[in-house]
């Protein structure tokens, strides 16, 4: 049974995500880049728009900010993804590369 917050959750990250309201950390650039997956900003933006309460993961604490990190795992291609959200006035993707891969 996926946590009574996560609907809310997800119905702000499809908002934000539909509307644009996406700013991806260098390091999700650069990560994204190197998925090979042929996916840009657009596509990214188009998956957030699309999670559902199956691709989530978890959710944690910022040891920096006191703020909540979303995790999701969705699967593109038959690739597992790891996708890491933080909500302020838009989202903030801060990783997203394939699962499996270190999160440093």
């Amino acid at each position: 049974m996926p946590p009574r917050w996560l609907p809310g959750i997800l119905l702000r990250i499809r908002t934000l995500a539909a509307a644009g309201r996406v700013r991806f950390t260098y390091k999700a650039l650069r990560e994204l880049s190197s998925l090979g997956l042929g996916m840009d900003e657009a596509d990214a933006c188009d998956l957030m728009a699309a999670l559902s309460a199956r691709d989530f993961s978890e959710r944690l604490l910022s040891e920096h900010t006191a703020e909540y990190l979303y995790v999701f795992k969705p699967v593109v291609a038959a690739t597992t993804l790891y996708l890491k959200i933080i909500i302020r006035g838009q989202c903030v993707v801060v990783s997203l590369h394939e699962d499996g891969e270190s999160d440093d």
